[in-house]
């Protein structure tokens, strides 16, 4: 009996130490469970955030892909017409000959980049300028007033976004188109007698219109 009482101690310490034991190991391999878990879970919501946000850049570089084409639009006057012939004039010869020049200058239907639609006025001078070109084209042009150069020019961007556009206008009324396109102020007015003067604007869906002015 003396023997057993004094074993007890001992082995109550024994069991103690392993009770500590069995918890140290415990809480041990519950750390190892929960980083071995961590570094899992981690890389799944990266992956997610990572697939949303690629997702995401290529859907807008399809958009900007898709609408970056430009509009370019010739914004020109009617050719040179006949004095008193009166109010609703006829072209001179010099101004059938202005005509046929315009013609030649985009008339080719077969190149890359050809006009795909021609704008003009009611006035005889204005239809009868684009004759010749809507003639070489197959192309009949659309009859517009023009009175609203803002509400035209959203339309022909509308109607006509990434095309080319011939529009034949007035001495009055082709500063103010060009104007409502591209964003310019001021631009010099037309002179009575200046016929050959050509504005070509082109609009893209993304950043500013460029204008330039020339001599035809």
């Amino acid at each position: 009996m003396g023997r057993m009482r004094s074993k007890m101690p001992a082995m109550i310490c024994s069991l103690r130490r392993n009770e500590l034991n069995h918890c140290y190991h415990a809480r041990i391999m519950r750390a190892h469970t929960d980083l071995q878990r961590r570094p899992f879970l981690t890389p799944i919501w990266l992956t997610v955030l990572g697939a949303v946000l690629a997702l995401g850049f290529l859907s807008f570089a399809a958009w900007v892909w898709g609408t970056a084409d430009s509009t370019t639009i010739v914004v020109v006057r009617h050719a040179e017409k006949a004095v008193n012939a009166g109010s609703d004039p006829p072209l001179t010869p010099a101004g059938e000959a202005r005509a046929v020049l315009l013609a030649r200058m985009f008339g080719d239907s077969r190149a890359p980049g050809r006009v795909d639609a021609i704008y003009v006025s009611p006035a005889l001078r204005n239809r009868m300028t684009a004759a010749p070109l809507a003639a070489r084209l197959g192309v009949l042009p659309v009859v517009d007033s023009m009175g609203d150069a803002r509400g035209f020019a959203r339309r022909v961007l509308h109607e006509h976004a990434g095309g080319r556009i011939l529009v034949i206008g007035h001495g009055d009324s082709m500063t103010e188109i060009v104007e409502a396109l591209s964003g310019s102020q001021q631009l010099p007015p037309i002179g009575d007698q200046e016929y050959g003067t050509m504005y070509i604007v082109s609009v893209p869906r993304i950043g500013r219109p460029n204008l330039l002015r020339v001599s035809y």
